[in-house]
């Protein structure tokens, strides 16, 4: 049971803006559902989210035993490229589901990480979970960060969407971009023609800015560096393509059948920067490019010289 006495400072406040700023790690969203589940009481009464905060008074609340996911853990590899008692970072690769869903129950990222972390997830909304804060497709390879525990995960979704959080990709396109560096900035929403797509569209849409810088042009393909400044789903893929340069094996936003054996899109997360929850030093990991992707880079240089 914890017991909040708030002070003069407090007067007026709605209540579950008080729990969130007196709770380590835990977020309003998770104070409203202690408040609806009558987890929280007010001189020994229930009272609403919005209640105002009077103070002297006594608070009082209940936080839930975490449950165990009914997600199965899996033994499954894990590429770690580094983890500590409050963040994880894999190197996630081509192929790998990050959350399980229907067709996808099992051999999930999530099932590995139930399996590795053990008791040491985030807890405090009453289920036992891995703190995924950002996701990749299917066939994205690279890096991904998960929190190990509530604080973490409120520290890095706060940076996420602050745009602190710094996230930079290598792709395959088709086609020669003509600038060697730019900015795609098009909102994107559900596209209008096929609701399972997503499109760049003024209906329904979010801001989306993507930055590109070329590294190599190769006949016919340029390898590229993205710096996601927003994450809209698929926001790269679907920005390269609507750019009139889609990423190669992409069959979902791209034309035409997939190319040099590729399942899936070429692209990579490879570098990840953000400020460390605990110790509030900037972190900065990077991972390989893999082998798909390097085979194709060989493939398209041999072109070059012939």
């Amino acid at each position: 049971m914890i017991r909040i006495i708030p002070e003069a400072e407090h007067a007026g406040m709605r209540l579950d803006v008080l729990l969130a700023s007196k709770i380590d790690g835990l977020s309003r969203s998770a104070a409203i559902r202690l408040i609806d589940m009558g987890r929280v009481t007010v001189e020994g009464l229930k009272v609403k989210k919005n209640w105002k905060v009077v103070p002297g008074c006594s608070i009082e609340v209940e936080m839930p035993e975490p449950e165990k996911t009914e997600i199965q853990a899996q033994r499954i590899a894990l590429d770690i490229v580094y983890e500590d008692d409050d963040v994880i970072v894999v190197n996630k690769p081509k192929g790998m589901v990050v959350h399980p869903a229907p067709g996808h129950r099992e051999g999930t990222l999530v099932n590995a990480l139930i399996f590795h972390c053990g008791e040491s997830l985030s807890g405090i909304g009453g289920e036992l979970r891995p703190g995924i804060v950002h996701r990749l497709d299917k066939d994205t390879s690279g890096l991904i960060i998960s929190a190990k525990n509530d604080i973490a995960h409120r520290s890095l979704s706060t940076q996420l969407s602050s745009r602190s959080l710094s996230r930079i990709y290598e792709t395959i396109v088709k086609g020669h971009i003509k600038e060697y560096s730019g900015i795609i900035e098009a909102p994107i929403g559900r596209s209008p023609k096929d609701r399972k797509k997503m499109a760049v569209t003024d209906k329904n849409a979010r801001n989306a800015i993507t930055k590109y810088e070329v590294i190599t042009q190769y006949p016919g393909y340029t390898h590229l560096r993205c710096i996601l400044e927003t994450g809209r789903t698929h926001q790269i893929r679907v920005h390269l393509a609507h750019l009139g340069h889609p990423v190669i094996g992409d069959t979902v936003y791209g034309a035409g059948k997939p190319e040099f054996g590729l399942e899936g899109q070429c692209l990579h997360a490879r570098t990840i920067t953000f400020l460390h929850p605990r110790t509030q030093e900037t972190v900065t990991f990077s991972s390989p490019l893999p082998d798909y992707f390097t085979r194709i880079l060989t493939i398209l240089a041999a072109r070059c010289t012939n």
